[in-house]
């Protein structure tokens, strides 16, 4: 395209000039009349190709709300709304302690100058036994996925699937290409760390795994990290079991990160309030690209109430009442001779059958499509844990079918 002093620089075809130099309009006024004169004698463009055909997921449509334009931004909120009984959220569906409804409150007194996360940083760093400099508050799980996105131009950055899909799209809306690796139903779902490609710069792995329930061993997950690779674990509902088993959220091992969530088990999706612990380093680099207060004066009152004292005890009590719920719903389901994965989490994957999902919406009841999880068709359900008295009414409805 040029030379200066010399030396080539840039590339010009026909349609295309793409330069690091900086050629000023003014020192060259007729610059914008000849680039005006040279798009008018452009020949006019090629009509556009057809669009793709849609997955299947995205042909399929959500009752009432129509086709889904991205799978992989389809999430069970717009499921529950319009009055549904209510299976397809993940929220824990009692009163919220009055200890976090008294922060909450409070944190409105803060509203006129601009959020510090310090104490939210400092809360998570004491509840995992971990350096503050290990811990970066977050907008909820979801910004940290974006953060992580935007991290590095990351070469084969890998999602283990079927998962929460929100990790995927943040990576392909940053630009990057993805390797799905799926966990086969004749696995159990179960994650084969020998299935992951030896060169994955990133692999994004959820644990307990959204939505399978499937509970990954802590030391599958530790053979993934290697150097040059950073693995981020997303434990966002690790807290819906009792004790905790197979989190890695205190262990200090270089290239790791895992992000947790406080919305689901603490009924406060709106406060966005999650947390990212790991390798400092990246940790930093996780700070560095977030936006500046992103993490609002609520969200931060959040995550100081949610991780300290007074939380624990409520969150094993909770932890154990969810099991026992899903205890009596698995019951329900092997009973009326329906298949299912045994779960470790606050939701079932259900095989219900291709077409249920839309005969449940008809009599009112609503659960998570689970056609736009990579792995998973139409014949698929997850079905978030509720109370017996409920749960009975969603175990007619599919043993009426």
């Amino acid at each position: 395209a040029w030379e200066v002093d010399g030396t080539p620089e840039g590339f010009a075809s026909p349609t295309l000039h793409a330069s690091y130099l900086h050629v000023h309009w003014a020192g060259h006024p007729q610059l914008a009349a000849r680039f005006a004169e040279a798009v008018h004698r452009a020949p006019a463009p090629a009509p556009a190709p057809a669009p793709a055909v849609p997955s299947p997921a995205a042909r399929t449509g959500v009752p009432g709300a129509g086709p889904v334009a991205d799978p992989l931004r389809h999430h069970g909120d717009v499921e529950a709304r319009g009055g549904m009984l209510d299976f397809a959220v993940n929220v824990y569906p009692g009163e919220r302690p009055a200890w976090l409804d008294r922060a909450l409150r409070e944190s409105l007194d803060h509203a006129d100058v601009y959020p510090d996360p310090a104490p939210a940083r400092e809360a998570v760093a004491r509840r995992h036994a971990r350096r503050p400099a290990e811990v970066l508050p977050t907008a909820g799980a979801a910004e940290a996925f974006t953060l992580i996105a935007r991290l590095r131009p990351w070469r084969r950055p890998v999602v283990v699937h079927p998962q929460f899909t929100e990790p995927h799209a943040a990576l392909e809306q940053a630009g990057h290409t993805v390797t799905a690796v799926l966990c086969p139903e004749s696995g159990g779902f179960a994650l084969d760390p020998a299935a992951v490609p030896e060169d994955a710069d990133l692999v994004v792995v959820g644990n307990p795994t959204n939505p399978t329930g499937v509970l990954h061993p802590a030391e599958a997950l530790r053979g993934l990290c290697r150097p040059g690779r950073l693995v981020v674990v997303d434990e966002a509902f690790m807290d819906a079991l009792p004790g905790e088993p197979e989190s890695l959220a205190g262990e200090r091992i270089g290239g790791l990160v895992v992000l947790r969530s406080l919305t689901k088990h603490w009924s406060v999706p709106g406060i966005r309030a999650g947390y990212a612990v790991g390798d400092e380093a990246v940790v930093r680099g996780l700070a560095r690209v977030q936006t500046p207060w992103s993490v609002s004066a609520p969200a931060i009152a959040a995550t100081v109430a949610c991780t300290g004292g007074e939380a624990g005890a409520e969150a094993e009590r909770r932890a154990e009442e969810l099991g026992e719920w899903r205890t009596g719903l698995e019951a329900g389901l092997r009973g009326a001779g329906i298949g299912f994965v045994p779960s470790r989490a606050p939701f079932v994957l259900v095989k219900a059958g291709e077409g249920v999902h839309a005969r449940l919406r008809g009599q009112g009841i609503a659960v998570r499509r689970a056609d736009t999880f990579p792995g998973l068709g139409p014949d698929w359900v997850r079905v978030a844990v509720r109370p017996p008295e409920t749960a009975r009414k969603l175990l007619a409805a599919l043993s009426a079918g």
